[in-house]
C-alpha cells in the first residue's frame, strides 16, 4: 500500500489547522492528502497510459481538491494562499 497509516498521520500533522494531530477534517489537511494521492496517481499513469479507470479516479480527485481550494479562496483567503505556497499548487 502506497499510503500507510503513518504517512497519513504525518500529512495531517504537517498540514493540519494546528488544532490537533488528528485534525483530519480541515480543508488544509484534506487538500494535502488529495495532493499526495494525485501525485501518486500521476506517476502511475506515466507508466500505464491506458489505465482508464485510474484516469477517472484522478480526475475526480482533482475536482474534489479544486472545490476545497475554491471554498478556502472564497472564505479565508490567507489560509488559501498559505496552503498554495506550502504545497506548490498552481491554479
Amino acid at each position: 500500500m502506497y499510503l500507510t497509516k503513518e504517512k497519513k498521520q504525518e500529512l495531517f500533522e504537517q498540514h493540519g489547522n494546528g488544532k490537533a494531530k488528528t485534525d483530519t477534517g480541515s480543508p488544509e489537511a484534506q487538500i494535502a492528502l488529495f495532493t499526495y494521492r494525485i501525485n501518486h496517481l500521476t506517476e502511475h499513469l506515466k507508466n500505464n497510459k491506458k489505465d482508464y479507470s485510474t484516469q477517472l479516479g484522478l480526475k475526480k480527485l482533482v475536482g474534489k481538491r479544486r472545490r476545497l481550494l475554491d471554498y478556502l479562496h472564497d472564505n479565508e483567503i490567507n489560509r488559501y494562499r498559505a496552503i498554495i505556497a506550502e504545497l506548490g499548487i498552481r491554479k
